[in-house]
């Protein structure tokens, strides 16, 4: 697969169309963690700020600091490289005197501040993410009306909850990757990871495609499973009522799609039909998922952005907005703007 689908938009044709991460400084990401620290234990928790650098080479920068094997840095999530990020990293002390972290020194990182904790940071452990992106276009200004009615319309109804392009490695090449282990190709722990998670996105996205396409991306439907805002918990929706119908209209629950894997689809009934009609074409790509003996879970297919915040400057539209965890600042720009990542 050489290219991936232009998955159908939900508020529209874009506005315009527009580049970003032209300068680190025009896609900045703060990770949002809640954590109440021990203030003693075994290891240093780093807030650290990095420009040009990925989340993994940057905890083995740490890792050969400290004098410790990479495994016992933690960190919550992967964060983007052509940015500014801030993220918690936690590094486990190799004595009780620790670490002399003031003498440390790697290109694009600086630490920010220093806590103890008891715990290792687990992935997955943030709340979830705030931005702050620049969509620099000359028509950004010219389409400021329309852009300001558009980004009502996200407040109001949120967007599509798509796994992003990065997901996908350049021009698809995880889901080409998937493919491979699935005939038989030996990868390594970390590749083989990379592609079945590609794979289990790609199949969302294409079921969440057609649910944008009928107009139910918004609407939980009988026979699927129902995802509580902000939390991983679901509950299976047999029939609807005024008050199921009312929680989704206030945003408290979503309609969501499968991830395939074993014991897939989610859902029941016609929303059952549904995915395995999209399923249908491509057969190898979920028989690959059942035999690596992924296990079948659900995503929400609805994502509305916290403390949505624009302001038109010359040529760009800067956003400010937060995110929960695993979800795509670039599910949000793309119901704006055609987007082009600058060369890295």
């Amino acid at each position: 697969m050489s290219n991936l689908p232009d998955w159908a938009r939900a508020l529209g044709p874009t506005l315009f169309a527009a580049q970003i991460r032209l300068t680190p400084a025009d896609f900045v990401v703060t990770e949002q963690l809640d954590i109440e620290f021990s203030d003693d234990g075994e290891h240093d928790w780093l807030r650290v700020e990095k420009i040009g650098a990925n989340t993994h080479w940057v905890s083995e920068q740490l890792a050969k600091h400290a004098g410790i094997a990479p495994r016992d840095v933690g960190y919550a999530g992967l964060k983007d490289r052509q940015a500014i990020t801030r993220q918690w990293f936690s590094v486990r002390r190799p004595s009780v005197a620790g670490t002399d972290w003031a003498s440390f020194d790697a290109e694009g990182v600086r630490i920010l501040e220093q806590r103890l904790h008891r715990r290792k940071l687990k992935r997955g452990a943030h709340r979830g993410n705030a931005f702050r992106i620049a969509l620099r276009s000359a028509g950004a200004a010219m389409q400021g009306e329309a852009t300001a009615k558009r980004l009502g319309d996200i407040e109001a109804h949120g967007v599509p909850n798509y796994f992003g392009e990065q997901r996908f490695g350049r021009a698809g090449a995880n889901i080409d990757l998937g493919r491979s282990l699935f005939g038989g190709r030996r990868l390594t722990r970390a590749k083989r990871s990379i592609a079945l998670s590609a794979v289990r996105s790609f199949l969302f996205n294409e079921i969440l495609d057609a649910r944008v396409r009928d107009g139910s991306w918004e609407q939980i439907l009988p026979g699927e499973l129902a995802n509580l805002d902000g939390s991983g918990s679901v509950f299976a929706v047999d029939q609807l009522t005024a008050d199921i119908e009312s929680r989704c209209a206030d945003f408290d629950i979503h309609a969501t799609a499968s991830l395939w894997g074993r014991k897939a689809p989610c859902a029941t009934g016609d929303v059952a039909m549904l995915e395995n009609t999209v399923t249908a074409h491509y057969p190898e790509l979920c028989a690959g998922l059942i035999d690596a003996r992924v296990d079948a879970s659900s995503r929400a297919l609805r994502l509305r952005p916290q403390d949505l915040k624009w302001q038109i400057e010359d040529d760009a539209l800067w956003l400010e907005f937060r995110l929960p965890k695993g979800s795509f600042a670039t599910a949000v720009l793309r119901e704006i703007a055609a987007v082009q990542a600058a060369p890295c």
